[in-house]
């Protein structure tokens, strides 16, 4: 993994079924089109690494989650409190969910992003992911839809 630095203001545990109502709240302040409370009731009982960044001030300011199987990570997603954003909760989420890929020893991680948001681009980029390709009319958008960039991401021996 690329070195990144990440900063302790945040503790990352496990999601617990409790937090599910904060984090949604969180996914609907951040997104347009949000994820149900149920999709992340869901992902908890499937069993998908599932993680929560709680401030110093033992507030929920963000989650991430990650699929696993068959040597193979897909992060579904990272977010982060709109108004956490762009102080280091992210990066922190993203250098965890890399830290777990790199101890199952994963050959690879995937995930896709919105080639609008240039920020969450660009901080994939730091940790070292490149664009594989598009998935044309993967997410929705106000106007319709909008294609998803693929990244993906290797570590390093």
């Amino acid at each position: 993994m690329n070195a990144v630095a990440v900063d302790a203001r945040w503790q990352i545990r496990p999601m617990h079924p409790s937090d599910i109502p904060r984090v949604a709240a969180i996914d609907q302040a951040a997104y347009e089109f949000p994820w149900t409370a149920g999709i992340f009731d869901d992902c908890l009982r499937v069993g998908y690494s599932s993680w929560v960044a709680v401030s110093l001030a033992g507030r929920i300011d963000g989650y991430a989650m990650m699929s696993m199987a068959a040597g193979e990570g897909h992060i579904l997603n990272v977010c982060v409190d709109p108004l956490m954003q762009r102080a280091g909760c992210g990066r922190q989420l993203v250098a965890h969910l890399l830290e777990i890929a790199a101890t199952a020893e994963l050959s690879i991680v995937y995930l896709e992003v919105r080639p609008t948001n240039a920020a969450a681009l660009a901080l994939y980029q730091q940790f070292g992911f490149s664009e594989i390709g598009r998935r044309p009319n993967y997410y929705p958008a106000a106007d319709g839809r909008e294609d998803a960039v693929m990244l993906a991401w290797e570590p390093t021996a």
